[in-house]
């Protein structure tokens, strides 16, 4: 008896043995590096189990719920002429006449903060008379235009509600070359709203044909498939995060074939961070012409690669005039972001502000040359004085009157949102007394979370009104 209990049990545990190795030798292994006598990887192996293709179903249903359906009617004028019967009998001249026409347009929108603010493309809402929005739960509201960049073709919209849900940014300098990503939006028009689509990061650093219109351009090429519509939605990574706003298509037919672009995130969410606090991009600038370094550059120069922007000009005065950039300098680093091609350089420079400095690396006479720069802007940036004397603040203008410290335009940003009106006179900031623009700006540039401002409105009235410089 015990012996056959003895047969029986290791005839199970063979047969248990046997099964294990035939599944660990069909399964692949996770991951790995072959590595040579260098400590250099020349071979590595790739992990194909079951378990590590992608599940969309996560991020799909998060990511569904901020994505909404942007409807917009445009007004234009149309020139049409009077009937010749008509004129015949009245006298007219014959001259065109115009009519007021409206035709209508849809997009996509990405919701960023539960309070309504909806990120969107530029060329969804341009010129637009009226905007609504349509949640995926159906409600509708109406909207307004927050502010718009054309350069990157991003716009911020908002609409009056609560609660809503939102994508968080997502890091897209981090995206890899074949990662799955989802796009999200409303392709052909209403009736197909809230549409997904899957497909993979087919190239990034993307740049369309220029008109010569000035452009920050740097898209992520996928092929998911996006259509007119599209615009303005989501893509997005397997955890639901917003890597880039979905903006265009290359197409013989209008339709998708195969290529589809989207504004990375880092783009989009420095630009929307603007528009929320200033009301205007606070865009700060090099000053410089650039072109790509190719083969007979790199020859005459003896350069051990193509990697970098060849300087064509410096303007006089500019940021990089006064750090001390030269014609046919060769410029490949700025702090220790690599730059390899021109919109390298366009990406990195739009992420400071006016006033940030940075260091710049250049090969000049075949050496690496560290030069320091400090970014200039233009005058819609805060700190920056126009030519009237006034200074922009938070998407407001103010300047030194007889009164103080005025606020001369409060314009439609952070400032004029907590409650800054034209006409108010600016006395403290954070309990510190003022008495020229610039003391306004130094006491906000040092101010760690908070701005407090108090003074006297336009009708003699003690006022004061606060807001956070990180919200």
């Amino acid at each position: 008896m015990a012996k056959n209990f003895f047969t029986v049990f290791a005839s199970v545990l063979l047969s248990g043995l046997t099964a294990w190795g035939i599944v660990k030798a069909a399964t692949p292994r996770q991951s790995e590096i072959v590595y040579n006598e260098q400590g250099e990887p020349v071979a590595g192996t790739v992990n194909l189990s079951v378990s590590d293709y992608p599940d969309f179903t996560y991020a799909a249903e998060h990511a569904v719920e901020a994505v909404v359906y942007v409807k917009v009617t445009v007004k234009y004028q149309q020139q049409y002429m009077i009937d010749p019967f008509f004129r015949f009998f009245f006298g007219d001249e014959g001259q065109p006449q115009t009519r007021e026409q409206e035709r209508q347009g849809s997009g996509s929108g990405v919701i960023i903060r539960p309070d309504g603010y909806i990120v969107t493309n530029n060329h969804v809402v341009q010129n637009a008379s009226k905007i609504e929005v349509t949640l995926n739960n159906n409600k509708t509201y109406s909207a307004t235009v927050i502010g718009t960049d054309p350069a990157t073709d991003v716009a911020l919209i908002k609409i009056d509600a609560a609660g809503l849900p939102t994508l968080k940014f997502a890091d897209s300098d981090k995206l890899r070359l074949g990662e799955w990503v989802l796009a999200i939006g409303s392709p052909l028009g209403e009736e197909l709203r809230s549409t997904i689509t899957a497909g993979i990061v087919s190239a990034k650093g993307r740049s369309m044909p220029s008109n010569g219109e000035f452009k920050i351009e740097s898209f992520i090429q996928t092929d998911a498939a996006v259509n007119p519509g599209n615009s303005g939605g989501a893509l997005v990574n397997k955890a639901g995060e917003l890597v880039g706003i979905n903006t265009a298509i290359i197409s013989t037919t209008g339709s998708y074939t195969g290529y589809s672009f989207a504004v990375p995130s880092n783009i989009v969410s420095k630009i929307v961070s603007d528009l929320i606090d200033f009301g205007s991009v606070k865009r700060a600038l090099l000053g410089v012409t650039m072109s790509p370094v190719t083969d007979k550059i790199a020859k005459d120069m003896k350069l051990n690669s193509l990697d970098g922007v060849y300087i064509n000009e410096v303007a006089k005065g500019s940021a990089a005039d006064k750090a001390g950039v030269k014609k046919e300098d060769i410029l490949v680093k700025v702090d220790s972001t690599l730059i390899k091609t021109p919109s390298d350089l366009q990406v990195v420079v739009n992420q400071f502000h006016p006033g940030d400095r940075a260091v710049l690396t250049v090969i000049r006479d075949g050496r690496e040359k560290e030069l320091e720069v400090q970014f200039q802007g233009t005058t819609e940036a805060t700190g920056t004085v126009a030519e009237d004397g006034s200074v922009a603040f938070y998407g407001a203008r103010i300047g030194l009157t007889s009164r103080g410290v005025e606020i001369l335009s409060a314009g439609s940003g952070k400032l004029a949102q907590a409650g800054g009106e034209d006409g108010f006179v600016i006395q403290f900031v954070n309990d510190q007394k003022v008495s020229k623009p610039q003391d306004v700006i130094e006491i906000a540039k040092k101010a760690r979370r908070s701005i407090v401002i108090e003074g006297v409105t336009s009708t003699g009235r003690q006022g004061y009104f606060a807001f956070g410089k990180d919200e």
